[in-house]
């Protein structure tokens, strides 16, 4: 007993020491800068070293609010660069805090116009262009690009004056500031980006009533990965994913979104069960998902645009009823910061960065 008394007595004296410590000015400032070295150490992943593909989810959420979700955003790595498919709400924080440099973003593409896929264009822009971006930033879209990038050039115009005059033109070039929208119509696949060995095809997908929303197939040394966008089941995402290495569909868990639709309208909130009730007619359920991959030959699913966002173990049960008996491994649910592996070797590996 003695021993164990004089054993505790040990541990609250260290840790009394290690709270003394701490508030060391030399102390709080190695610990500091031991966290700087290691937040700009860049990824512990190599992303660049063209050894086949890699998909980084810098945003895995939707419109509906989640501490622990970005809006949508997946990043899709192939050689010396990087491209974002859409760019929702927090999602360039997600990419700045991986580590991954702003300069190799090589373009972005827009799967549609919603606000949830587009409200950080901005923060991308900028972050890359004072990054080193080497020329303005192309974004590629469906109908209606042309209006929301120049809209935003507009928007941001004093922003990048005030920027280049604070940092000066080596670090904030005028003419490389702002965006260049890259129209396209994908109502037939067409091939909308292909260099250095990286080939982006756009289809279109089942988002009705948005028009031409569409999704992308990337392929890069024999490996492929189609990002699904928003969409109901579709036979068309199912043609162009066909053999596909990793295949990233939303899910929106339509069972868990009628019992929201069922509170709200008995909180009176009835602008809110008016939107519950519309949106299962334009969103993918898991299991729907789970039965495209299959009928594609996905090799890999990941579930991402998660609506509600399932950020606890028993909403991602909820989340998930009935999916094991549609697909039984190789489908996992996204969370931001997920990174997954391609090589070129084959296989598929996932980390967290």
């Amino acid at each position: 007993m003695k021993t164990a008394l004089i054993a505790i007595g040990a541990v609250l004296g260290l840790l009394v020491l290690a709270g003394v410590a701490v508030r060391v000015p030399a102390v709080e400032d190695h610990l500091f800068e031991t966290a700087l070295a290691r937040a700009t150490g860049g990824p512990r992943v190599p992303l660049f070293d063209g050894d086949g593909l890699k998909v980084f989810f810098c945003g895995t959420g939707s419109p509906l609010p989640s501490k622990k979700r970005a809006q949508t955003c997946t990043a899709v790595f192939a050689g010396d660069r990087f491209f974002l498919v859409d760019a929702g709400t927090g999602s360039w924080e997600n990419i700045q805090a991986a580590g991954i440099p702003g300069a190799k973003l090589g373009a972005i593409f827009l799967t549609h116009l919603h606000s949830d896929h587009i409200g950080d264009l901005s923060e991308a822009n900028l972050g890359s262009w004072v990054g080193g971006r080497p020329g303005k930033l192309p974004v590629y879209g469906p109908d209606g690009v042309v209006g929301v990038v120049e809209g935003e050039n507009a928007a941001f115009a004093a922003d990048n004056v005030y920027r280049t005059l604070h940092h000066g033109e080596a670090i904030a070039p005028p003419d490389r500031a702002g965006m260049i929208p890259l129209p396209f119509n994908a109502a037939e696949p067409i091939v909308i980006y292909e260099q250095d060995g990286l080939k982006v095809t756009a289809f279109e997908v089942a988002h009705a009533p948005v028009s031409g929303a569409s999704g992308f197939r990337f392929d890069y040394k024999g490996r492929s990965v189609v990002v699904s966008g928003d969409t109901a089941y579709s036979d068309n995402l199912v043609a162009n994913a066909k053999g596909v290495d990793l295949l990233v569909h939303e899910a929106q868990a339509n069972h868990m979104v009628a019992k929201m639709q069922a509170a709200a309208a008995g909180a009176g909130a009835a602008n809110t069960a008016k939107i519950f009730a519309d949106i299962p007619s334009y969103h993918a359920t898991p299991e729907e998902a789970a039965r495209a991959a299959n009928e594609a030959g996905a090799g890999q699913l990941v579930l991402t645009h998660l609506t509600p966002a399932p950020d606890n173990e028993i909403s991602r049960r909820i989340f998930m009823r009935g999916v094991a008996k549609v697909r039984s491994q190789n489908v996992k649910l996204a969370e931001d910061g997920l990174l997954v592996l391609l090589p070129e070797a084959g296989g598929a590996d996932f980390v967290k960065l």
